[in-house]
């Protein structure tokens, strides 16, 4: 295949997104090129239908139709406009919606640090973050970010910069997944497990 090929340039696309390396978006690709008939037609109406009609919430970040900007979790009064919950990228919200235990408001940073990336501070909502803060007299932030290195990065960048602010700071406690076995756990897992135990 040469770069002007389309199953080529396909390909191309399909690899930049998250989780889909060379191979499986030459697959894709592939598949999409042997089944043109509705698969290919349906999956160009839903990318269209997601152009025109979703958009990022001007609040949190989270996807939200774009003529419910800001979305319903930022509009709903019944939630708790003293927490904040920030977190890496908005399908990090709807997981933690799905476990039904948080109330407050999100914030998506839409990021990480990630210097390999080139990806820094200035890539990600900050400023807004900050702004909200001051004007939603937000009490808590909590960090629900990855447990990987540039996100404990990112976890203690905004720890500092948000350490001047009226606000408590924390974040999500790491431990042992639930039906896991200890024998199973890596190191740093056990570690931040017994870091935060809690009373029984």
């Amino acid at each position: 295949m040469n770069a002007h090929d389309p199953l080529n340039r396909l390909t191309v696309v399909l690899s930049r997104l998250p989780g889909i390396g060379r191979r499986s978006a030459e697959r894709i690709a592939v598949k999409l090129t042997r089944d043109p008939g509705t698969l290919i037609k349906d999956l160009v109406l839903a990318l269209q239908e997601v152009e025109q009609r979703l958009t990022a919430c001007s609040r949190c970040g989270n996807i939200t139709l774009r003529t419910e900007d800001p979305c319903r979790l930022c509009t709903d009064s019944r939630r708790d406009s003293r927490q904040l919950c920030v977190v890496e990228d908005p399908s990090d919200i709807s997981m933690i919606e799905r476990a039904g235990d948080f109330n407050g408001r999100y914030h998506a940073l839409m990021g990480k640090l990630s210097p390999m990336k080139g990806e820094g501070m200035q890539n990600l909502r900050v400023d807004a973050l900050i702004q909200r803060i001051h004007d939603e007299k937000v009490e808590e932030v909590i960090l629900a970010l990855n447990s990987d290195v540039e996100s404990d990065a990112t976890a203690s960048f905004l720890a500092h910069a948000l350490s001047g602010l009226p606000v408590r700071i924390s974040r999500l406690a790491f431990g042992i997944p639930a039906g896991s076995e200890i024998s199973y756990s890596d190191p740093v897992t056990l570690a931040r497990a017994l870091h935060g135990r809690q009373p029984v």
